[in-house]
């Protein structure tokens, strides 16, 4: 059996609430089947990523390590790791052999996370650390998928100073397009939506309201 935690799949029920979000004719439409989650143990770790490090037995030795800047880790008791171009099987291997020295066959399970943002017309705007495996609309639905006011339509990914434009109705880019650490979700304004529509009403009642108080000041 692998030593590398896999984590549990969240794509079915994210995806399920982030559509639930949705307008009527992007929930009519026929929800593509997610790709298969790529393993962990190859992924090869980039400066911020976050791995949540389990040794059975040994909670003093466990935790959530930042990849910094230089690609280097800081582990306890054992020192300064160089995670350049390693992947998460590859630093498990180290960790175990390190800690070999300490105790007796240590059981270490490795899993990465991602630090990244999702802002804009979403309900929970924020800072999340995330499974490698997820996709940008898993995410978006962790941050409580749309709000009234948001659109999987006019969603920008924020990567490495580029800005790449997704879109829900556009084919499956949503679900297919993975995420990285440091990434920000940015999920845009609908054209027209009801808080506008409410705005406009408010606005319309309040001048009909002005209107019929001159008038009647006139007359009198």
């Amino acid at each position: 059996m692998s030593a590398v935690l896999f984590y549990p799949s969240m794509r079915t029920s994210l995806l399920i609430l982030g559509l639930s979000f949705c307008g009527g004719s992007i929930a009519a439409q026929q929800t593509p089947a997610a790709p298969p989650a790529a393993p962990t143990t190859s992924y090869v770790l980039r400066a911020g990523d976050v791995l949540k490090v389990t040794v059975w037995g040994h909670e003093d030795f466990s935790g959530q390590f930042v990849v910094d800047e230089t690609n280097h880790i800081q582990f306890p008791v054992i020192g300064d790791f160089d995670a350049h171009n390693v992947t998460v099987a590859e630093l498990r291997d180290r960790l175990r052999a390190g800690l070999d020295q300490l105790f007796k066959q240590p059981f270490v399970t490795v899993e990465p996370l991602f630090r990244m943002a999702v802002l804009g017309q979403v309900r929970s705007p924020g800072l999340y650390t995330v499974n490698p495996t997820l996709s940008v609309l898993d995410v978006v639905a962790m941050a409580g998928g749309p709000n009234p006011s948001g659109s999987l339509n006019k969603i920008s990914l924020m990567r490495g100073g580029e800005a790449l434009k997704l879109s829900f109705s556009k084919g499956s880019s949503l679900q297919d397009m993975g995420v990285r650490s440091g990434d920000q979700i940015m999920v845009g304004r609908k054209g027209f939506s009801r808080e506008d529509m409410a705005l406009i009403l408010t606005v319309t009642q309040v001048a009909l309201s002005v209107a019929i108080l001159v008038t009647t000041l006139n007359n009198n």
